[in-house]
């Protein structure tokens, strides 16, 4: 995580049979991996908006359906911080303390757009590769099915990405 910044929990901590420290590794997990995917979110949906050029058509649409898959990904991961008696980051602010994926890279050039994408995908996928083992470590198998599917994600849009910079 790129911030020390606690996400803050909730009153009472649930009794699911995983231990108070296991949580607090896998919730710090989540809070990273959703202050990317809104941040990784927010970059493709302006890229979308501004991609012009000869590929105009072509990657508005795959910016739309990236930036639609993160946004549906960000309200699963939330709820389940949510689940695990944590708070989620549900500002601005605290996905950029949180994010490691750069902010606000303007650019109008199409294919740096594609490398811009292609490689904060590339980014989430080793951030979330071993987020798998801290869950299943802990006996969270949900939280392991969720980062399983997180990362099957990213590395399939990293991977078209790639592919239309080839």
């Amino acid at each position: 995580m790129t911030s020390t910044t606690p996400v803050k929990t909730t009153e009472t901590s649930p009794r699911i049979g995983i231990k108070a420290d296991d949580l607090k590794a896998i919730n710090a997990g989540l809070a990273q991996v959703l202050s990317d995917t809104f941040t990784l979110y927010v970059k493709t949906h302006g890229y979308h908006w501004n991609v012009t050029g000869p590929h105009f058509r072509s990657l508005h649409l795959m910016f739309e359906e990236q930036y639609q898959e993160l946004w549906a990904a960000a309200d699963v991961i939330a709820e389940r911080m949510r689940a695990l008696g944590s708070g989620a980051p549900g500002s601005l602010a605290e996905f950029l303390a949180h994010a490691s994926i750069t902010d606000n890279e303007r650019t109008t050039d199409a294919m740096t757009m594609v490398a811009n994408l292609a490689r904060d995908h590339e980014t989430l996928a080793r951030l979330v590769r071993p987020l798998v083992d801290v869950a299943e470590e802990a006996g969270d198998g949900a939280t392991a099915d969720l980062f399983n599917a997180r990362l099957a994600a990213h590395e399939q849009a990293a991977w078209m990405l790639r592919s239309f910079a080839a």
